[in-house]
């Protein structure tokens, strides 16, 4: 079965967030002690190896300065001075500056002396890539495998950005090491050595590349006093630079983002076509385009600079300075310009290389949405949409207790999915084939509420017009769910506890016992162990209740699954309604994973039907601004006033279908005001549309 193509990138972008989380984490580390002591572990996240050679080098005489050595076979005759004899990989790359790959060390006929040290180590095959930044040169990684061709043109690639990233942090170091020695006395130098420090944090740690290249504009043009920066990109078609992110708090309006300057015959043009920056009085640097001088003239540019973008001997853009005064640019500063146009050009490469995945990946999204026979397979589990790690727990202890008649407790926030739960129970026990019996203790009225679970006889009470039987009786053999039991009110919780611990009740009117064999799994979203300590709730019955109490995860902690659930409620709703909804926007996807949900899944699958109705095509049209208002409202915590007041008025709303006022609206179950009810709910961040 060939691999998804959907799944290969999704491995890649995963594999790129955690090279930037890896590199990020080695950027943390100001000592020499700490950065070896987490280097290799950190590395594993991203790579697997058998064998790491990490070395920097002096430049003045080419001598091993500091190295570490890592190996899964590790031999005590391999000494330093071994690992250091002109005849290795690693001071072969760094003297040619070219990354080297062998892919079987057996057949190699070079570097005898190291084949011997890595045939004792097990290794079949090796790359080795140069440590290298625009301007510096420390030292060689190098990576090895004890199977033979172990690093494609594929591998090779990602390893080259390793070894970029890597390169990046050390001279990040070195820079900010050198910026607190000359603190005192360099304030200028200071903040331009913190800047490519700062630069480099941004690099791997951002793959936003248009809000990156805004706060690199920013933070070059306060550094160097300048009165704008600008970050150039070609075009498409490769014949002019676009202005593709730009700070310029003074502008006219005449020079701004997505502007196209023609790369023939103007100063960021020949910079980038040649490699080569440009500096100087702007009317004496190349100029031949009209729109060019006008809009230089229009906004006042007197001195400039055109510094290009280069990788790997590549131009991939120019970073542009202007000043509106005289105070002319030296070369000292075109020097540090270009120091940061490498790093620039670095965080280009990446983000576009990232760019590129998750465009594909995106690309992949909006072809289909997921078959409903696909989300149902190894992700959904009677009904239950998901895989993530604190989805799978709940499921493993459901699978590990519906074989037994235990009672199982049910603990979790409205919405949830309980009664889901509820029914894998019932499904996976030997009572399958007979009936599950649901009731909503909340749902039914105080005084009828005994009736519902035991039953009555004909003129039982007034209005008992014909027998009733109850939802014990029908349970028989079978499973009763009882939902939201915390709502039991007290007078009834003994009768209860006495038919769960005798299996025998009798109907409401008639004195004859009945035996009943069933299975009770019950539910709430209260706290019945705080309810006991308050006297609310018969302590006898909640341990009778909690024999084994599984925890369901709100929404918000399973994050993972949201993107799941969105794509399988799109689809059951818009099968419900006969439309043909094919895609969903991946930033919308994004949005609905962050928002926190607090209505869980019935709020989600409530929200994503109104976006059926409202879609008009085949993309789902996400209504992402109701989710503005209070997105970083906190979830109150379980067992606070607040969170009760919060589960006192879903509950209400939930009972009437989401109606605030009128005779039977929330209000007036919960015995208040319209408008002191409306005032609590904007106060806790309730939606009464989300638990209608």
């Amino acid at each position: 079965m060939s691999t998804s193509p959907g799944l290969v990138l999704d491995k890649a972008s995963k594999r790129y967030e955690a090279l930037l989380r890896a590199t990020a984490a080695f950027a943390s580390r100001r000592d020499c002690e700490s950065f070896e002591r987490r280097f290799a572990s950190d590395l594993r996240g991203v790579i697997d190896f058998d064998y790491l050679n990490f070395v920097i080098f002096d430049e003045a005489d080419s001598t091993a300065e500091w190295r570490l050595f890592e190996s899964t076979v590790r031999s005590a005759d391999i000494s330093e001075a071994q690992l250091s004899t002109n005849e290795t990989t690693s001071r072969w790359v760094y003297q040619h500056q070219q990354l080297l790959v062998i892919g079987e060390w057996s057949q190699e006929s070079r570097f005898l002396g190291f084949k011997k040290i890595l045939s004792e180590l097990k290794i079949g095959s090796t790359c080795t890539l140069p440590l290298t930044t625009p301007h510096r040169r420390f030292g060689v990684i190098e990576f090895g495998s004890s199977l033979p061709n172990a690093y494609p043109e594929e591998e090779v690639s990602f390893l080259s950005l390793v070894a970029d990233h890597v390169a990046l942090t050390i001279e990040g170091a070195l820079n900010f090491e050198e910026a607190q020695r000359a603190h005192a006395d360099l304030q200028s130098n200071n903040e331009r050595l913190k800047l490519l420090l700062d630069l480099t944090n941004h690099i791997v740690s951002n793959l936003d590349l248009r809000d990156l290249l805004r706060a690199i504009s920013a933070s070059v043009r306060r550094v160097m006093k300048c009165d704008a920066v600008a970050v150039m990109l070609p075009t498409s078609e490769g014949s002019h630079l676009r202005i593709y992110a730009q700070d310029f708090p003074e502008s006219k309006g005449f020079a701004k983002e997505e502007n196209l300057i023609p790369i023939e015959g103007t100063t960021p043009g020949v910079a980038f076509s040649t490699g080569k920056p440009l500096m100087g009085n702007l009317k004496d640097l190349p100029s031949l385009a009209p729109k060019e001088v006008a809009v230089r003239e229009a906004e006042g540019f007197k001195i400039g600079c055109a510094v290009p973008l280069i990788s790997r001997n590549h131009v991939l853009g120019v970073l542009g300075l202007g000043r509106v005064d005289e105070n002319p640019l030296t070369q000292d500063d075109l020097d540090f310009l270009s120091q940061v146009a490498g790093q620039v050009a670095i965080a280009v490469e990446n983000a576009l290389a990232y760019g590129e995945i998750a465009e594909l990946k995106d690309r992949l999204a909006q072809e289909k949405l997921y078959l409903e026979d696909e989300i149902r397979g190894e992700m959904d589990f009677e009904g239950i949409v998901g895989q993530s790690m604190a989805l799978r727990h709940v499921l493993l202890l459901v699978e590990t207790v519906a074989p037994s008649d235990s009672t199982v407790l049910l603990l979790g926030e409205t919405g949830t999915g309980k009664e889901l739960i509820a029914r894998a129970i019932h499904e996976r026990s030997r009572r399958k084939d007979r009936t599950l019996v649901k009731l909503n203790c909340a749902a039914i009225p105080t005084g009828l509420l005994e009736s519902e679970i035991f039953g009555h006889e004909k003129g039982a009470f007034t209005g008992a017009v014909s027998q009733k039987v109850g939802r014990l009786e029908l349970a028989d053999k079978g499973t009763l769910f009882l939902d939201e039991v915390g709502d039991i009110p007290p007078e009834l919780q003994p009768k209860l506890l006495r038919a769960l611990q005798e299996r025998e009740f009798e109907r409401l009117g008639n004195s004859r016992t009945m035996k009943v064999d069933m299975r009770l799994v019950a539910a709430t979203n209260r706290d019945l162990e705080k309810m006991v300590a308050n006297h609310e709730f018969r302590s006898d019955l909640y341990y009778r209740l909690n024999v084994f109490p599984i925890r369901i995860p709100p929404l918000r902690e399973r994050p993972e699954d949201i993107p799941l659930l969105v794509r399988y409620f799109a689809q059951k709703y818009s099968q419900r309604m006969e439309k043909q909804i094919e895609s969903i926007p991946a930033a919308a996807i994004k949005k609905l994973t962050q928002w926190h949900w607090p209505g869980n899944i019935r709020e989600l699958e409530n929200f994503i039907e109104r976006a059926v109705i409202l879609s008009r095509g085949a993309t789902l049209e996400v209504p992402l601004t109701e989710l503005k208002s209070d997105a970083a409202r906190p979830v109150p915590p379980v067992g606070t006033r607040e969170w009760n007041e919060r589960e006192e008025i879903m509950r209400a709303l939930k009972d009437a279908g989401g109606r605030v006022g009128g005779a039977d609206g929330a209000a007036a179950r919960i015995g208040i005001k319209r408008t002191t009810l409306i005032s609590r709910m904007k106060k806790l961040g309730i939606d009464p549309r989300a638990v209608s």
